[in-house]
């Protein structure tokens, strides 16, 4: 394996692929590299044509704190400029993580810990997604100065209406049972059972016809995506990483100190 394919790693049980963020030291946290190793895992995925069904998880304490605020986040302005935004050389990768695929495989999303930021987008996209009760969910982009309407649109058409609006205004954290009450999410299991939980998913996907769960799988990313871009999602974000209040909390996570007060700018 190469450095990349070790951030991200894919294996295949039978018919099940899985696809799992291997980065646990740092809460696997996405930085370049490995937003890169999650699409090339994900294709990976998408054209093995023994595996019918996919999990996505991550491995140690969290499924993702969200982005590395300190490769992505902290870079210096000039950077910023160049590359478009925090998201770097991903700028045409992200969020949209499953544009591209051409066997529309359903993705069941195994998550627990942290699910902080672009995690939690990431984990939305996908098909299905199972949380162990532990689960914590977070829209860090609120707090961090950033754009976040794009995870708000999938939580809308996840149909959780009200509830997105409390949690992208405040930028506060959700437990797993919020999640599910409110429409995030599909299921909860038991704390440690998120894998258990999306594999016996799996099982009982493969009791049917492989094309016909693509047709649905297809029919949904299809309307996902119509839904986003139809809400122009990257208007206001293209603006956001160059402001003064951005720069300051991004600083402030990384020194681990309270932010400044926050300036409009």
């Amino acid at each position: 394996m190469t450095a990349e394919e070790d951030l991200v790693t894919y294996e295949r049980k039978g018919r099940i692929g899985y696809i799992t963020l291997n980065r646990p030291d740092k809460l696997n946290a996405f930085n370049d590299d490995c937003v890169l190793a999650l699409k090339d895992r994900l294709w990976e995925f998408d054209q093995d044509e023994e595996a019918w069904v996919g999990i996505l998880n991550g491995r140690g304490r969290a499924f993702s704190s969200g982005a590395d605020v300190r490769q992505r986040q902290l870079r210096n302005r000039d950077d910023l400029i160049k590359q478009g935004g925090p998201s770097g050389r991903n700028a045409t990768h992200h969020p949209i993580m499953f544009e591209g695929h051409v066997n529309w495989k359903p993705i069941i999303a195994a998550v627990h810990g942290y699910v902080f930021g672009m995690a939690v987008g990431i984990s939305l996209r996908c098909d299905y997604v199972i949380a162990a009760a532990d689960t914590i969910f977070e829209i860090t982009e609120t707090r961090r100065g950033l754009y976040a309407g794009q995870y708000w649109s999938i939580m809308q058409f996840r149909g959780a209406g009200t509830f997105a609006d409390e949690v992208f205004l405040t930028g506060r954290r959700f437990s797993a049972e919020e999640a599910l009450a409110h429409g995030v999410i599909n299921e909860v299991a038991g704390e440690g059972g998120h894998i258990p939980a999306a594999e016996g998913l799996a099982e009982k996907i493969l009791k049917n016809p492989p094309l016909s769960v693509r047709a649905v799988v297809r029919a949904r990313r299809w309307h996902l995506q119509q839904h986003e871009r139809n809400h122009g999602l990257f208007y206001e974000r293209a603006r956001l990483h160059m402001t003064e209040d951005f720069r300051e909390s991004a600083l402030a996570f990384a020194e681990k100190r309270p932010p400044k007060p926050y300036v409009g700018r």
